[in-house]
């Protein structure tokens, strides 16, 4: 019985869910990873309706998962379900040509074992090299010949977001870092989305997983032993430059209240907050599919997008009570993406 997970259509027609299942997990920052088990563990969240999977060449064997996993549902006999598989190309920055391009892609589209790619997020180290937009390029005609459905970006600013729309390319959506601490698309960004058709499909939404009852009334985590995963510290880092633990501490309050209100978890009332906002497509979670102790969060994801939990104007203000208090991230680290730029 698969529940009916809202969908999103992109500008290409794919229709992914407005919950994506991330991979990012899968790479070995988060633990090792079993295939075999990750593969199993990916079978729960098809059958609960969530059938979107983000993952990235650079993401360890986050493809070749999928692949195993894809080719498997497809000889199981009956008529298995769609799957939406979005990889990104994360090239390092040199000589743009399209062979390189086509290999890249060849590569992915062998371990995800498909004969087109859904879609491909385009990600680039470093704007001052220009070789991005031959890259883009290529895609663009790749994506005209049938190779590539959707065509995307990762972590690209509003300013370059323009530059490559103005160069007559059709881009898809942008993942960008989008939570309740970062809200720095709604600066710009937001904006410029909305105008051109762009969606965002926002990760870190859920602070790798600090903005849940867990960490509510905990002292702040500051040893590797408490901060134990790529994501727990990378988000740890956010909560600083945005306000600090204490502040953060009145945010989950804030959220607990709300949560017991709607009768859901924090988690399902911060990612609701971002499905809300405009220009947002979808919200990914990450699945930390076959590490050893994992948990699945697959009712919170399927509640956080329920038409039945709305947010209200007083939600909408105890929230606001807190994060108003908060550092302007746009002045401290840029728009959109720059963390990963010198």
């Amino acid at each position: 019985m698969t529940s009916s997970v809202p969908k999103v259509r992109l500008a290409g027609g794919l229709e992914i869910c407005r919950v994506l299942n991330g991979m990012w997990q899968v790479s070995g920052a988060h633990g090792t990873v079993n295939k075999t088990k990750a593969v199993e563990a990916m079978q729960a969240y098809v059958d609960a309706g969530l059938t979107t999977f983000d993952m990235a060449d650079i993401y360890g064997p986050a493809e070749e998962i999928y692949g195993l996993f894809n080719s498997q549902l497809k000889s199981s006999g009956s008529a298995p379900p769609a799957l939406q598989g979005l990889t990104k190309y994360v090239p390092r920055p040199g000589p743009m040509e399209r062979k390189v391009v086509e290999k890249a892609l060849q590569r992915s589209m062998s371990r995800m074992k498909v004969d087109t790619l859904d879609c491909v997020q385009f990600h680039w180290w470093d704007y001052k090299d220009k070789r991005y937009l031959d890259a883009l390029g290529h895609l663009s005609d790749l994506q005209q010949e049938g190779v590539i459905r959707e065509l995307a970006l990762t972590n690209f600013d509003t300013q370059r977001l323009e530059e490559i729309t103005n160069k007559g390319i059709c881009i898809s959506s942008n993942q960008v870092q989008y939570s309740l601490i970062d809200q720095r698309p709604a600066a710009r960004m937001e904006q410029f989305c909305v105008a051109n058709n762009i969606k965002l499909l926002t990760y870190g939404s859920l602070a790798g997983g600090l903005l849940s009852e867990q960490y509510l009334g905990k002292p702040e985590p500051s040893s590797r032993a408490e901060l134990n995963t790529a994501s727990l510290s990378k988000y740890k880092n956010m909560i600083d430059a945005w306000g600090g633990w204490t502040l953060f501490q009145d945010l989950l309050v804030a959220l607990e209240t709300i949560a017991k209100r709607h009768e859901c978890s924090v988690a399902s009332v911060a990612t609701r907050y971002v499905l809300d906002r405009p220009a947002v497509g979808g919200v990914i979670i990450g699945c930390r599919f076959g590490v050893a102790g994992a948990g699945h969060h697959i009712s919170d994801s399927l509640r956080s997008c329920s038409p039945d939990l709305r947010l209200t104007a007083e939600d909408h203000a105890a929230i606001e009570a807190v994060t108003r208090r908060s550092r302007d991230l746009m002045g401290l680290i840029g728009d959109c993406g720059d963390e990963y730029r010198s």
